[in-house]
């Protein structure tokens, strides 16, 4: 993990090691509900909503219907290596 700026970049292959471990695989699969990712980074779902609308989670979201469906892996990396509040 590299670290510049106050903040730590994930690689591509540390990613997908925070979810190794069989339970966190099972409780967060790589395509995500809302209700997951907000439970994943422990946000409202208002905030993953409002996120969204603002065009903060593209590349890392689709729309299926009416429901949002986000990549997670796509949905950290962005988190912590972008930063999604505009910071």
């Amino acid at each position: 993990m590299a670290c510049k700026d106050g903040g730590c970049d994930l690689t591509d292959r540390e990613v997908p090691a925070l979810f190794s471990d069989p339970g966190w695989a099972a409780k967060f699969p790589p395509v995500l509900t809302l209700d997951q990712a907000a439970e994943l980074i422990q946000l409202p779902k208002q905030t993953l909503y409002a996120w969204s609308s603002q065009g903060r989670l593209r590349g890392c979201s689709r729309r299926a219907g009416k429901h949002l469906r986000i990549l997670r892996n796509k949905f950290i990396q962005k988190l912590f290596n972008e930063g999604l509040n505009g910071d």
